[in-house]
């Protein structure tokens, strides 16, 4: 009898330690989401190589994208933020820099043309897939720092274990989010035709030109 009621206690226990994991994870997946939904750069260069790229080649892009998303993540989590706002010339550094990408990235985006299909999957050297990604999600200094305070908050009120769990779910969210992303776009895209697809282009351009509008901002801001 003894012997069984210990039993209930340890199922009971373990019962209780799996849902908790499970609690974590569904937070950290739910933060992640709320967090990577809403249109913004990243989003923009996933939509547009899954429009212009072929389907393979916005895959190999959501991934980059999720390389860099992931490990942005991880560094708030862990503080970054905190770093940059103690020195503010790397801030402004990023803030800079990241500026003249990103006006960059846009002003390609309001002149491209597209005149034709044949035109629509032009491949885009893996190099500059790469730095293009790593400057839409890293060098937004503000974001930067937004997601140290707010994940940072999170990690405050968990222990070791917890945080495990937590990232984990983060990092689930960016996976999914990035890749169903690219996956419906580039299935939507074959329906798209070369004068939709330079709306779209403007939209996205004129969308990150207003980006890079507040980035320059909060440069002038600091200097």
């Amino acid at each position: 009898m003894i012997k069984k009621i210990k039993s209930n206690i340890v199922t009971t226990k373990t019962n209780t330690f799996k849902e908790k994991k499970v609690d974590f994870y569904i937070q950290g997946l739910t933060l992640g989401l709320a967090y990577v939904a809403p249109i913004g750069m990243q989003n923009l260069f996933v939509i547009n190589s899954a429009l212009t790229q072929t389907r393979l080649r916005a895959l190999v892009t959501a991934l980059i994208v999720i390389f860099f998303d992931v490990t942005l993540a991880l560094a708030c989590f862990f503080g970054i933020g905190l770093i940059m706002q103690k020195y503010a010339a790397v801030q402004m550094a990023m803030l800079f820099i990241g500026g003249l990408v990103v006006a960059y990235i846009g002003w390609g985006l309001l002149k491209s043309k597209v005149s034709a299909l044949a035109d629509i999957k032009q491949m885009l050297r893996l190099g500059q897939t790469v730095w293009q990604a790593c400057v839409v999600t890293w060098f937004n200094a503000q974001a930067v720092i937004d997601g140290t305070m707010l994940l940072g908050a999170f990690k405050a009120t968990m222990n070791h274990a917890q945080s495990l769990h937590f990232l984990f779910g983060v990092i689930s969210a960016s996976c999914l989010w990035f890749i169903s992303l690219a996956l419906i776009v580039s299935l939507a895209g074959s329906l798209i035709t070369p004068r939709t697809l330079n709306l779209i282009n403007k939209i996205c351009g004129t969308v990150i030109i207003i980006y890079d509008i507040k980035l320059f901002w909060h440069f002038a801001e600091m200097v």
